[in-house]
């Protein structure tokens, strides 16, 4: 027992003796910190050695290491385990590789970085993400996340060797559910940045003849946030257009033809000077134009030209009817009553209507609303095919209804087409009702599908309605404040400059008069 005892002492102190690090030369107590971290590896307890029953096991020379049974990978700073044996089943993915490749290079070249130490494969990706791609080796089945944008997962899955294959129906439509609405919201955003976006480039005008008040003339005719005068020219322009609405309105009134200044009403003159105004406007913009093919295709443009139409039209026929003969000019105006020349000039005259289109230049709701209807249009044939399905349906059980009846107004289906779009729309002139209990049963069920068929696409069309005209407005203030601080750095720039080049002048005129 004491030999035993003897021979543990020894062995303990041969061991401290090496923690220790201390030559046996050296006779003060100074230890060597580099020595400690890079030689001599440090014991994590040292009670272990200190116990009786502890005794050092050595490794022999034929015991060969382990082979790890698990794949070490670091994804963005978090660690994760994957056994290589599920890893081994998707040889083609890029953890599978891993597992199967022996080629150092090859591995290397798989991820980003590779610790020897720890044996440890690092990627720089979103941990977040490599959740689900471990859990793809553990059961086989990928995950799809409903907050990820489909995008970003599409690639990180094709990263990680993986395909949409590897998922179960119901996930595999939720991503196609996800990919189809966001490819609309796409769609959406770019026809709404078109709706403001600058169609003609500044640098076009370089170019041109008069470029330089050309580009004057159109910023003030097209761009009401370039100038103050701009702004105050698209003032002056919704007034005309207004003015001119009333003038149109008003003309119609008997009372107030009796007012006359050169044969014409006062209204007959607003409307003159606000066609010679919209005139003027027309070829200032055509005039001024960079690109003459997209100006003409606008279809503000084509409204604005509409909008002055008819009363040079007018002023055409009005030519070709004039006569110094009385009698001969009393013909012409007979014939032109029975003919269709004059149906011509009351739906030339109808078109003066469409000046209040001219409103939808500067006017954010107009535009928004333009907007959904053009991304709604499907909904809204749908509605008009319902609408007419339940006007060709109840109009056919009413005159079955009714057929027999005496004193029923329903004599015919095409003349209970009206009645049923009136209840269908739930106006309900009451000129047409019907007089059996049956038809009223009939009645009945036509005003609810009307009050269903109604109810449906408000809630719809107010809903795209109000969200595009939010997004209009915003990206409107967005353009209109990178603009600002565009010119704000050019009045900068300018006068920066400015003061340098006087700076300058003064220090040379000052030389020139120094004494020599």
């Amino acid at each position: 027992m004491a030999l035993k005892k003897i021979e543990l002492d020894k062995c303990l102190r041969n061991r401290r003796s090496t923690i220790n690090c201390l030559s046996k030369g050296v006779e003060d107590n100074k230890t060597f910190p580099f020595s400690q971290e890079k030689t001599v590896k440090a014991w994590s307890s040292l009670e272990n050695l200190d116990s009786p029953g502890h005794k050092a096991k050595c490794p022999s020379a034929e015991e060969k290491p382990k082979q790890p049974q698990s794949i070490r990978v670091n994804v963005g700073g978090k660690v994760f385990h994957i056994s290589k044996q599920c890893a081994a089943k998707y040889p083609q993915t890029r953890i599978g590789s891993l597992a199967v490749c022996r080629d150092r290079a090859k591995l290397l070249r798989m991820c980003d970085d590779y610790s020897v130490s720890k044996n440890e494969f690092f990627f720089d990706r979103d941990p977040a993400f490599f959740h689900h791609i471990c859990h793809f080796y553990t059961s086989g089945v990928l995950w799809v996340i409903r907050e990820m944008c489909p995008i970003n997962f599409e690639e990180e899955i094709a990263y990680w060797g993986l395909s949409l294959r590897d998922t179960q129906l119901c996930c595999w439509m939720v991503f196609e559910e996800r990919v189809d609405e966001l490819k609309d919201n796409l769609k959406v955003e770019k026809e709404l940045l078109a709706e403001i976006e600058v169609k003609y480039d500044d640098e076009l005008f370089k170019d041109m003849m008069f470029g330089k008040a050309r580009k004057i003339l159109w910023n003030l005719a097209e761009n009401p946030y370039s100038s103050m005068w701009a702004k105050s020219f698209t003032v002056i322009s919704n007034l005309f257009v207004l003015f001119s609405i009333m003038a149109m309105t008003l003309n119609t009134v008997e009372e107030l033809k009796g007012y006359t200044i050169k044969g014409k009403t006062y209204m007959e003159w607003v409307e003159i000077i606000t066609i010679v105004f919209f005139t003027f406007e027309y070829l200032i913009r055509l005039a001024s134009t960079p690109n003459i093919t997209i100006f003409l295709t606008s279809g503000l443009n084509f409204v604005d030209m509409v909008a002055v139409m008819p009363y040079f039209i007018q002023i055409l026929f009005e030519a070709f009817s004039d006569n110094d003969d009385v009698n001969a000019q009393e013909d012409l105006r007979t014939m032109a009553r029975v003919s269709k020349v004059s149906h011509v000039l009351k739906v030339i005259k109808l078109l003066r209507i469409f000046r209040i289109l001219k409103l939808a230049r500067h006017s954010t709701g107009m535009r928004a609303f333009g907007f959904t209807l053009r991304q709604c249009y499907q909904q809204a044939c749908c509605i008009l095919l319902f609408i007419a399905m339940g006007i060709f349906t109840f109009s056919a059980l009413l005159h079955s209804a009714e057929r027999e009846t005496e004193g029923s107004p329903i004599t015919s289906i095409p003349y209970a087409w009206w009645w049923a779009a009136v209840s269908i729309s739930t106006v309900g002139y009451g000129d047409v009702v019907p007089v059996t209990i049956l038809g009223r049963i009939v009645a009945f069920g036509c005003i609810s599908f009307g009050i269903i068929l109604n109810g449906m696409p408000i809630s719809f069309l107010f809903n795209k309605f109000s969200d595009y005209y939010a997004k209009l407005k915003a990206q409107e203030y967005r353009a209109i404040s990178i603009q600002r601080r565009l010119q704000l750095k050019k009045r900068l720039q300018h006068r920066m400059d400015k003061w340098f080049n006087t700076r300058e002048e003064d220090d040379n005129a000052d030389c020139c008069h120094s004494p020599s």
